[in-house]
């Protein structure tokens, strides 16, 4: 069974706080789940307040399904990221055959 792994580093500039972070990381998250009913997670510490980095997870029977769920879900959480005054500066992704 295909299982494609997205991670998505973010950029928060306006940040002056962990509340304003978390505002942004929590918002991606719940959005990202309710639409693709997909795993989300946050990988990193809250270290700095500019920056975060989202763990997603997808399986399905289909390898063609999940390529283009990730690039959908990649393609809405750059909207997203824009949205919420943040922005995706790098996004890797690949496959773990199971």
């Amino acid at each position: 069974m295909p299982v494609a792994q997205l991670t998505l580093e973010l950029r928060i500039e306006h940040a002056q706080s962990l509340k304003d972070r978390r505002q942004v990381v929590r918002s991606m998250k719940d959005q990202l789940r309710q639409g693709f009913n997909i795993s989300v997670a946050e990988m990193d510490e809250a270290v700095t307040w500019q920056s975060a980095t989202l763990g997603i997870v997808a399986i399905s029977s289909s390898r063609s399904y999940v390529h283009q769920l990730v690039e959908e879900v990649e393609r809405a959480a750059r909207r997203m990221a824009n949205e919420l005054g943040a922005e995706l500066a790098d996004s890797f992704w690949e496959y773990l055959e199971s």
